[in-house]
């Protein structure tokens, strides 16, 4: 095992300095009592308490879970029926070309899916709101989930699925009953991956949001352009918890699933 000299040590310090110390100096600043943000006068949480009673906030969150809910079910449902026909559907006419059309928004850039959108929904008569923005959101996002089911199902030993058919399963059983269980932590990532590139987005929902649509990062921006506010840290400092509680939740779900299966692994070595 490698020791780590002054120069690793120096630069993962440097590294997590750089990430991390901009979030515990916001972290630290939601309990200023002073409006101003950058002066600090005293502990307080009085902020939490007005963040709580801000109803355009607490509606934003609203509109964002829902939205992030509802379009990384749709991106999940088609993200994994594209990556099943890219990989199980051997060649075909016009799969270089389908392939290209999933993966194409992984390098578009956002302002011109955005832009895109915006023009199909006016020319559809569609007006815009929570509709047109799980449809964008769920548009830009199936392409991840493509990406990680695809690399699962490469990996997948085909022989099962042709031991369902054997005993008698349809296409359809044997992929709802052998297929899906064992590619489903790669579903449930994609799921959760897409979830969060829609509560993140800000420019493309920017395009294609109603005035009664408006999502949380949308709100915070249009806040943060008339000055930082200590509702805004207050805010940043409860979703950092979020993510930190659900980071950590899923590495011990993670690892125990791990001892898990090494133990039945021994256990069936034995």
């Amino acid at each position: 095992m490698r020791r780590l000299t002054w120069f690793n040590t120096t630069s993962l310090t440097l590294g997590f300095a750089f990430l991390y110390l901009p979030m515990v100096i916001l972290i630290i600043y939601s309990f200023n009592e002073s409006r101003l943000v950058t002066v600090w006068a005293g502990f307080s949480t009085k902020w939490y308490g007005e963040l709580l009673q801000n109803q355009a906030f607490l509606d934003a969150a609203l509109v964002t879970l829902k939205v992030g809910v509802a379009s990384s079910t749709i991106a999940t449902v088609l993200g994994t029926m594209a990556a099943y026909v890219l990989v199980r559907g051997g060649r075909f006419f016009g799969r270089t070309l389908f392939s290209g059309m999933i993966y194409a928004p992984l390098v578009m850039p956002e302002v011109i899916t955005g832009l895109s959108l915006l023009l199909l929904f006016i020319s559809i008569g569609l007006d815009r709101g929570m509709i047109t923005i799980v449809l964008a959101h769920a548009t830009f996002s199936m392409c991840y989930v493509s990406v990680v089911v695809s690399s699962r199902l490469v990996s997948f030993d085909k022989s099962l699925e042709e031991a369902a058919l054997d005993l008698g399963c349809s296409a359809f059983e044997a992929f709802r009953l052998v297929t899906l269980p064992i590619i489903a932590p790669a579903v449930i990532s994609g799921w959760l991956l897409a979830l969060t590139l829609s509560l993140d987005d800000l420019v493309i929902a920017s395009f294609v949001a109603g005035p009664s649509s408006t999502t949380l990062p949308i709100k915070i921006f249009s806040s943060v352009r008339l000055g930082v506010s200590p509702e805004i840290n207050a805010l940043s400092t409860i979703l950092i918890l979020i993510v930190a509680v659900g980071t950590i939740s899923a590495s011990l779900v993670t690892k125990r699933a791990v001892k898990r299966r090494q133990m039945e692994e021994k256990m069936a070595g034995d």
